[in-house]
């Protein structure tokens, strides 16, 4: 009775063991094969997918030392944070001024190249030393803020740079009053504002700046130049106070901008090309300029300008191209493009006997002038000059000017001035006001022999 009891009771318990022994070992499978998956899933990972630098770094200048009173001297605080920002591996290294304080930076040169991409982010104020008397003797005069040799900056902020200019325009070696006649002879150097000399891929935008003792901001060998929504003011007679110089740089784009000062709102130095100029508002000042070129029988050479759809006002020149005689080169593929003008002394204008004194002469050489289109230039003239003036060189003219839809009136009274032409060949795509009668068609034969494309 008892083994008949076992021998039913023993299949069912059997199979339970060998049930539990089965899910033990799919358990153990399981888990061996998940943790072998996880470990190559992690590996694979690793390998792939190098740790990358941190995206974006932060320097405040205060972190430095900066004090930002308006009176204690932060250079020293600046040069850290500028070396610092510049040695780091970060992709983007910002460099903070930040809101609500006043900065005093000396003479100096904030030089590359650098780690990775930079930003000069101005939200306070930046000022230099007040004056000549305040300039350090052993610091430059020629130069305020100098970026050299950077690739890839950005200079921006919703702040202010006061050049604080007014005690270098009162120089007595300064033309005063707007007279061009200065009452010193000794030399007469005053800081530009900011500098970027041999740089890339440089980015200024959304800035303030004001009062420069010279130029407000100059370009030299830099390309890949990208300017826009910036905002330069000087009263109309401080004198050499240009708002954007550039010299030998290129593909330069200078957009959506406002330009008030005493000289050119732009002026395009010799070795530049690619330049376009589009939505500016200037003036007062001397307008949009081209050179001058060729001072002291240098060779110059520019070529591919654009400078369209602005507005120039209360100017003594709205778009200009300037040449000293002697010099060689040329100017070429230029096309000026729906300006507007309001009460522009020369709205037009070309000339090639540039001179700041009463005693320069005529020579047999110049940089040539050939390939301008004028095109949807409308508005009005001050009626001391006429509303457009070619005045090209007797031994080299002007060849190949184009017009097309001007229309400029006088900005008071009823008397509209003939336009001035000189040794100026070119030809009128559709009626003028004023109608020009003046242009020269053809060839010039003193032409034909001179090489015009030697640049």
């Amino acid at each position: 009775m008892f083994r008949m009891r076992h021998s039913h009771i023993l299949p069912p318990a059997f199979c339970i063991f060998l049930l539990t022994y089965f899910l033990l070992v799919q358990a153990r499978h399981h888990h061996s094969h998940t943790k072998h998956k996880h470990s190559h899933s992690h590996k694979s990972s690793k390998t792939s997918q190098p740790p990358s630098r941190n995206a974006s770094v932060v320097f405040n200048v205060q972190t430095f030392g900066a004090i930002g009173d308006g009176i204690a001297d932060d250079t020293e605080s600046f040069k850290m944070a500028w070396d610092t920002a510049c040695q780091s591996e970060s992709e983007v290294n910002v460099i903070l001024v930040p809101k609500g304080f006043s900065f005093i930076i000396q003479s100096t040169i904030f030089t590359g190249p650098c780690q990775g991409g930079l930003v000069f982010k101005v939200d306070g104020t930046l000022m230099p030393p007040d004056g000549p008397e305040s300039w350090p003797k052993n610091n430059s005069r020629h130069q305020w803020l100098v970026f050299y040799r950077i690739t890839g900056m950005s200079l921006e902020g919703g702040g202010l740079i006061d050049g604080r200019g007014q005690k270098w325009w009162d120089l007595p070696c300064k033309p005063h009053k707007g007279t061009g006649e200065t009452t010193s002879t000794r030399p007469c150097d005053s800081p530009i504002a900011v500098r970027f000399f041999m740089s890339s891929n440089l980015t200024v935008q959304g800035l303030r700046i004001k009062n420069s003792p010279q130029f407000h901001f100059r370009f030299d060998g830099c390309k890949n130049v990208h300017i826009e929504s910036i905002y330069i003011t000087a009263p109309k007679l401080s004198p050499n106070t240009d708002g954007i110089h550039i010299e030998n740089t290129n593909d330069v784009k200078i957009y959506n901008s406002v330009i008030s000062n005493g000289d050119d709102c732009v002026s395009i130095g010799s070795g530049c090309y690619d330049v376009d100029i589009k939505n500016i508002t200037c003036g007062p000042g001397h307008g949009i300029s081209i050179g001058s070129l060729g001072y002291h029988d240098s060779r110059a050479c520019v070529s591919n300008i654009t400078v369209r759809d602005s507005y120039i006002k209360v100017s003594d020149n709205g778009v200009r191209i300037k040449t000293w005689q002697g010099g060689s080169g040329s100017v070429s593929g230029v096309t000026f493009s729906n300006i507007q003008m309001i009460s522009v002394r020369n709205p037009i204008i070309i000339d090639q006997f540039y001179c700041l004194t009463k005693d320069c002469t005529n020579k047999s050489s110049a940089v040539s002038v050939t390939n301008i289109l004028y095109t949807k230039i409308k508005g009005t003239y001050d009626t001391r000059s006429p509303p457009m003036r070619f005045a090209c060189s007797d031994s080299v003219p002007c060849t190949n000017l184009t017009l097309s839809d001007i229309e400029l009136l006088p900005s008071q009274g009823f008397i509209v001035l003939d336009p001035f032409c000189w040794n100026a060949y070119g030809d009128l795509q559709t009626l003028t006001i004023p109608p020009v009668s003046c242009l020269l068609q053809g060839t010039p034969q003193s032409l034909l022999d001179y090489d015009i494309t030697r640049c």
